[in-house]
């Protein structure tokens, strides 16, 4: 990888990892780590374009289906595709469909862009990611495989202590904080052969630890506002990604649409984005 390298496109393809939750901004919508790196790309290159793609609860097959081809017709610098891991938390998973539609994403992107990320994703330390973590291993096996044969970029976020730490993630257990997607965003750039501008692995500071009653309470809150409601959507083939777009998808039309910072003179951080149409 180039050090230093300099990137004119990202098209960010995946679940809600990437869409950003729970990464919250005041007007409601999300903004991850993908929006993060995007942001900080621009910066540095005049005319940047940006377009994220990701869907909050879509299976590997759904995003093979929806977002890749578009990703791929985009022919964008740097695409980032993250999937396979909600598969992987469903009672019933079918590891081979999910390896057979990640290598299809994989062989569709790669020769579409200049430099394919392929991720292994963190993990909130707990009884969840202990029963899960036979299939997620399994899937992260795959994924450096892919990686090797068609010359992607992998960013290894599963073995990282200071993502795992439960104060990274937000109180529905599932989604980063803001500190996350901070760290996920520093974690890719630095993939991409950038200067490092903080260490993403460095541990979050020692706090006194939680009060045992004021754990139950967060677990009976957890249980009731998060796992219940999941769980009823599993139980009726539900998704929470039912009827959403990308956020740079005109569902409409059925096209992508590139995003690229509103002031394009304006030297430092991206502090809007407009669309970009034809």
């Amino acid at each position: 990888m180039e050090l230093n390298a300099s990137y004119t496109s990202l098209v960010a393809v995946g679940d809600s990892f990437t869409e950003g939750m729970s990464d919250l901004l005041p007007d409601g919508s999300y903004r991850g780590w993908a929006d993060v790196l995007a942001s900080r790309l621009a910066a540095r290159t005049p005319g940047f374009r940006y377009a994220n793609l990701a869907v909050r609860g879509k299976l590997i097959g759904q995003i093979v289906d929806e977002q890749v081809p578009v990703a791929a017709a985009l022919k964008p610098d740097v695409v980032t595709l993250v999937g396979g891991l909600n598969d992987t938390l469903r009672p019933k998973c079918d590891m081979g469909m999910v390896r057979g539609r990640l290598e299809e994403a994989v062989e569709r992107l790669a020769p579409a862009c200049g430099t394919l990320v392929l991720m292994r994703s963190p993990g909130r330390n707990g009884p969840v990611l202990e029963r899960f973590r036979p299939r997620m291993e399994e899937l992260f096996s795959l994924v450096d495989e892919l990686a090797a044969r068609h010359g992607a970029l992998v960013v290894d976020l599963y073995g990282a202590p200071s993502l795992g730490d439960p104060r990274m993630w937000d109180v529905d257990r599932l989604h980063l904080t803001a500190e996350g997607h901070r760290r996920v965003a520093e974690a890719v750039w630095q993939t991409l052969g950038l200067p490092a501008e903080s260490d993403w692995r460095e541990p979050m500071p020692v706090t006194p630890p939680v009060r045992w009653a004021t754990r139950r309470v967060d677990d009976v809150r957890f249980a009731r506002q998060h796992l219940m409601p999941w769980i009823g959507r599993r139980l009726t083939g539900r998704s929470s990604g039912d009827g959403r777009a990308g956020a740079q998808f005109d569902a409409a039309l059925g096209t992508a649409f590139w995003i690229t910072p509103e002031d394009l003179d304006a030297p430092g951080p991206v502090v809007g984005w407009r669309r970009l149409d034809g």
